[in-house]
């Protein structure tokens, strides 16, 4: 065999190939990921939602999500996300990971597929359609589609980049220092297949590398066996990354990764030649070497799973035991976003709308407070009042944070959909934190009637808490509103509001004119009407967030900035 002399420019060739076409290859990973949660991202969005401690449902989820996003580091990434934010347990994540290590197995199959010199004509055609077409949903097919050549175009450069190393007999010599002929070697393919993952943090790139070594002819079979076990060690460096500086229950999920893992491999390596022979009794002899490694891949993935799946509870007791929680070392967060699921726009917008929802629910026991305030007496009422003001202010923060985290989401570029409705969730946690200050503008005007001594006469307290009953109504009807996502709220809501409009009219005009035949003292004067628009005010900004739910929120957009009465 004719070894090959490495002048300057085939070296530069070769580098050039290999970088540009790894890079080429992550950026084709990255926009069939994008274009596929486009265009399958609510359903995606709703198999997260409905996780439970099902180990079969969380490992379908797992494995549909996976395959969607095209990299388990993600997944496990946004596993420790929600865990984080506290919307998912570990034993539910644990479920999860193991179908996203089955999951992910479908990036080899990918390349395995021998059209990687359509790749360049795949993406151009794609890139025509992306580049002008006129609906939005065809563009992101066309970017998965792209997307998917741009992947195989990247791994065709790859192979340019070490065919000259197939005829290297120093480079050859280097890697039969590294082949599995003993359990030393064993041992050495996995710590490079692991060191080289963790270095770049994506196992789908090394897997393709591999696979294209492989069919350059650089190592064999065994050797590619050895260096994709290590690889699926490496993959769980990402999540243990994204996990420093969170709360333990969610490092609890990378270290899972991270158990399920090592142990799968470390148990795989004492009978890795009985394992050689395993897999060479089921796949067959003929088949590309290529197609052997996506399956030795898979079949090593589907036999952690069923050695795993049935012991996620022990799993999760296991973990519980090894890492305690350290209350005293980890900071209370205010609200449980995460930029980690940032990757994944469609569950974060389902983890901003269940802040927002929180937001909602603080605003009902706002109102609850507000009437047991104003009502009662006694020691209590000092403390429902300081917690009162502390709702408001916790109000406040939790909006400038869902702010933060969705404005960051939108810069990022959404599909309509998703941007519309993380536009309307930034609508409605600034009206929730309306409506709560002036929930404490009432507050503060009953205070100041307290310390000038003075109170409002029977009738008017009487009025005053028929208004509250109906705006605290109102709330009742909109959140649930929002919470269960009915868009066709505005038939009811907007007749609600226009009697609770009237009520206050009415309210308003037996005040003025009691004044027209009894004296009252000038701050009941002031201070009646103005408790009486809070609640006014507070019913428009409830309506806003009606107005947010309705699917007809486009055409009456206009309706409404305030409320319909703002002139009342």
């Amino acid at each position: 065999m004719e070894s090959t002399t490495f002048t300057a420019s085939l070296i530069i060739q070769m580098i050039s190939n290999l970088v540009g076409g790894l890079c080429i290859f992550l950026l084709g990973m990255k926009y069939l990921s994008d274009g596929i949660q486009a265009v399958a991202g609510d359903r995606m969005r709703k198999m997260i939602s409905m996780v439970t401690d099902n180990r079969i449902a969380a490992m379908g989820t797992g494995l549909f999500v996976t395959s969607i996003i095209q990299s388990s580091s993600v997944t496990t990434v946004m596993l420790v996300g929600l865990v984080n934010a506290g919307l998912m347990t570990l034993q539910q994540s644990i479920g999860v990971i193991l179908g996203a290590d089955i999951g992910t197995t479908i990036t080899a199959w990918i390349v395995a597929i021998k059209i990687t010199k359509y790749g360049l004509i795949i993406t151009g055609i794609a890139g025509l359609f992306y580049m002008f077409g006129k609906h939005e949903r065809t563009r992101f097919v066309a970017m998965l589609i792209m997307g998917l050549g741009m992947v195989f175009f990247g791994i065709l450069l790859m192979e340019y980049g070490v065919e000259p190393l197939r005829n290297h007999e120093d480079f050859i010599a280097l890697f039969s220092s590294f082949t599995p002929k003993t359990l030393w070697g064993v041992i050495k393919c996995v710590f490079i297949g692991a060191l080289v993952t963790a270095t770049i943090q994506s196992s789908s790139a090394t897997v393709a590398i591999t696979i294209t070594l492989a069919r350059a002819g650089v190592i064999d079979f065994d050797t590619s066996v050895a260096l994709v076990l290590g690889q699926n060690i490496g993959t769980t460096i990402t999540a243990f990354l994204a996990s420093l500086g969170t709360s333990m229950r969610a490092r609890r999920v990378a270290y899972a990764h991270i158990l399920i893992k090592v142990f799968a491999v470390m148990l795989t390596i004492p009978f890795f030649f009985p394992y050689l022979k395993l897999l060479g009794f089921i796949i067959s002899g003929s088949a590309e070497i290529a197609t052997k490694i996506a399956l030795a891949h898979t079949i090593f993935n589907v036999l952690l799973v069923m050695a795993f799946l049935p012991f996620t509870h022990l799993l999760n007791n296991l973990l519980h035991v090894l890492f305690k929680d350290k209350l005293a070392n980890e900071i209370p967060v205010l609200t449980k976003l995460d930029k980690r699921l940032q990757e994944t726009p469609v569950v974060a917008i389902e983890q901003s709308r269940c802040e927002v929802l929180r937001m909602g629910e603080v605003v009902g026991s706002m109102l609850v407070q507000l009437r047991e305030i104003v009502t009662e007496n006694g020691n209590s009422k000092k403390e429902k009042i300081n917690t009162l003001f502390s709702q408001e202010e916790l109000l406040d923060r939790m909006q400038e944070e869902i702010t933060v985290f969705l404005t960051q989401l939108l810069s990022g570029g959404l599909i309509s959909t998703l941007a519309k409705e993380a536009q309307e969730q930034l609508r409605r946690s600034d009206e929730y934190e309306s409506v709560s200050d002036y929930v404490i503008m009432i507050l503060k005007l009953h205070l100041r009637l307290q310390n000038a001594k003075l109170s409002f006469d029977e009738e008017e307290m009487k009025d005053i808490l028929e208004l509250h009953a109906a705006v605290q109504d109102y709330y009742k009807l909109v959140f649930e509103a929002h919470k269960n996502r009915k868009t066709n709220i505005l038939i009811t809501a907007k007749p609600r509001a226009e009697a609770i409009t009237h009520l206050f009219r009415r309210m308003r005009s037996r005040h003025l004119s009691k004044l027209s035949n009894t004296q009252v003292d000038p701050l009941i004067c002031t201070l009646f009407p103005d408790v009486l628009a809070g609640y006014r005010r507070i019913k428009d900004h409830l309506l806003n967030v009606a107005e947010a739910d309705a699917e007809e929120s486009k055409e009456l957009s206009s309706y409404v900035l305030i409320g319909p009465d703002a002139t009342a």
